[in-house]
C-alpha cells in the first residue's frame, strides 16, 4: 500500500487536507468518497516532487507522548509477528493524527525502497533521536528487533512518564507565579492611581512608603512599552549570544556551579546517560558506538564535553567507570554502579539500576523543591500585597486623624 495526499471538501463546503493510505489512486479516490468527501488534489507521497519539497520546509513534528504511543504499537505489531512493512502500514492505518500519518508513511517509502528502518527513520531525524535509530539499528544488525522495539517502548513510556510528573510538580509554582504578577500588576496599575487623586486633594505630606509606591505606578503607566521592550531586546540579545558555542558552553559551566540547580541538571542529564548507555549496550551495541549515542542525548554542553574526553579515554584503554568519575561532573553514585557492573561483567543491568535510583532521587528532590517553593512563592506574593495596601492605608489613617482632631 502507498500513501496519498489529498485536499477535498467535506459535505458542508469546508476545505480538509490529509493523507490516506491505499493500494492505488484509484482506491484512495473511492476511499475518500465514501467517506463524502469531494476531491480536488490527491497525489502520491512516496513520489510527488512537490510533496518532498513541502516536506523539507514544513517538517512534521509527533509530540513526544505520540512517539511513544507509536513505539509502543510498533513493538505490539512485531512482537505478534506481522513484517515490518506489515506493521507500518498497520501504524498509517491506525494514526491519530495527518503528522504521524505522513511521517510514518515516509519511513514506509524508505523501507520500501531497500533502505533499513534505521535509515528510513534518519529522514526525520529531528523526531527520531540519535538514540532512537541507534537502537533500531542494532536490533536490525542483531536480528533481535522485535526484543530491542520493545525495550525502546518501555524507555519512551518510562520517559515521558517522568516528563509529565516533573512538569505537574513545576506547575503550581508556576501558576501562583502568574496569579502573583498579574495581582500586583493590576493593584500597581489601576488601584494605586484612584487613590493618588486623593492624597493629592489633601495636600499633606505621604509617607516615604507611599510616595516609593507611587513613583513605581507612575513609572510603569508611562514607561511599561520600555520596560517590555527591554526585556525583549535583553531576550533577543542573549539568544544571539548562545548560538556561539563557547558563550553556550560558559553558562552551562555557569549553570552547573549554582548549588541545587547544577544538581539537578546534573542528574537530569545523568538519567538519560544512564537509559541510553543500558538500552544500547544491553541490545549488543559496542560501548564507543552507545557513548557517541550518549552525547547526542546530554543537553548541558559542559557534560557532553566531559562525556566526549572520557569517550576518547575509554577508546585507549581506560575503564568507564574510571573515565567518568574524572571530570567530577557526573554524580558519583553513577560511576560507582558502572564500575560495579564493570568487575561483574553486568554493566548493562547496573546501568539500568543507576537510572532506576537517580530517577527516584530526582522526583525526591524536586518534590522537596516544590514543596518549599509554594509556600515561598504565597509568603512574597502576599508581603508585596501588604506593602502595597499599607502604603495605601497608612496616608488614609493620617487624614483620618487630622479630620478627628480638628474636630475635637
Amino acid at each position: 500500500m502507498a500513501a496519498y495526499r489529498y485536499n477535498a471538501f467535506d459535505p458542508d463546503g469546508n476545505r480538509c487536507a490529509g493523507v490516506i493510505s491505499a493500494d492505488s489512486a484509484k482506491h484512495a479516490r473511492t476511499q475518500l468518497r465514501e467517506q463524502g468527501l469531494l476531491i480536488d488534489k490527491i497525489s502520491e507521497v512516496d513520489n510527488d516532487a512537490q510533496a518532498q519539497s513541502i516536506q523539507k520546509t514544513r517538517r512534521p513534528k509527533i509530540s513526544r507522548s505520540d512517539l511513544a504511543i507509536l513505539t509502543q504499537q510498533l513493538a505490539t505489531l512485531l512482537a505478534a509477528g506481522l513484517t515490518l512493512e506489515q506493521s507500518l502500514s498497520a501504524l498509517i492505518e491506525q494514526a491519530p493524527r495527518d503528522t504521524v500519518r505522513e511521517v510514518m508513511a515516509g519511513v514506509r517509502a524508505g523501507v520500501n525502497e531497500g533502505e533499513t528502518l534505521a535509515k528510513a527513520l534518519g529522514r526525520y531525524g529531528e523526531i527520531f533521536n540519535p538514540l532512537y535509530r541507534a537502537l533500531i539499528e542494532a536490533g536490525e544488525m542483531s536480528g533481535e528487533l522485535p526484543k530491542i522495539v520493545d525495550r525502546l517502548a518501555i524507555y519512551s513510556e518510562n520517559v515521558e512518564s517522568f516528563r509529565q510528573k516533573t512538569l505537574l510538580a513545576l506547575l503550581y509554582p508556576a501558576i501562583v507565579s502568574v496569579v502573583a504578577i498579574l495581582v500586583i500588576g493590576g493593584l500597581v496599575a489601576y488601584v494605586v492611581p484612584q487613590v493618588i487623586q486623593v492624597f493629592e486633594q489633601s495636600k499633606q505630606s505621604l509617607p516615604l512608603l507611599t510616595l516609593g509606591l507611587i513613583a513605581i505606578s507612575n513609572f510603569l503607566r508611562a514607561y511599561w512599552w520600555l520596560l517590555l521592550g527591554g526585556v525583549t531586546a535583553l531576550l533577543a540579545l542573549t539568544k544571539l549570544a548562545l548560538r556561539n558555542e563557547q558563550n553556550a558552553l560558559k553558562l552551562d559551566r555557569f549553570l552547573l556551579s549554582l548549588p541545587g540547580i547544577g544538581y539537578l541538571l546534573a542528574g537530569l542529564d545523568a538519567i538519560r546517560l544512564a537509559n541510553t548507555l543500558a538500552i544500547l549496550i544491553g541490545g549488543g551495541v559496542p560501548m564507543l558506538s552507545a557513548l557517541r549515542a550518549g552525547c547526542a542525548v546530554m543537553s548541558n554542553r559542559q557534560l557532553k564535553a566531559a562525556l566526549e574526553d572520557a569517550s576518547l579515554r575509554v577508546s585507549e584503554g581506560m575503564s568507564l567507570s574510571r573515565a567518568l568519575a574524572r571530570s567530577k561532573l557526573f554524580p558519583p553514585i553513577l560511576t560507582h554502579l558502572i564500575a560495579s557492573g564493570e568487575a561483574s561483567g553486568r554493566l548493562g543491568s547496573m546501568l539500568e539500576r543507576a537510572a532506576q535510583q537517580q530517577e527516584r532521587e530526582m522526583q525526591n528532590r524536586i518534590a522537596l523543591l516544590t514543596g518549599i517553593l509554594e509556600p515561598a512563592l504565597i509568603v512574597v506574593m502576599g508581603g508585596v500585597v501588604m506593602l502595597v495596601v499599607l502604603a495605601i492605608l497608612m496616608p488614609i489613617i493620617d487624614i483620618n486623624q487630622l479630620l478627628t482632631t480638628s474636630r475635637g
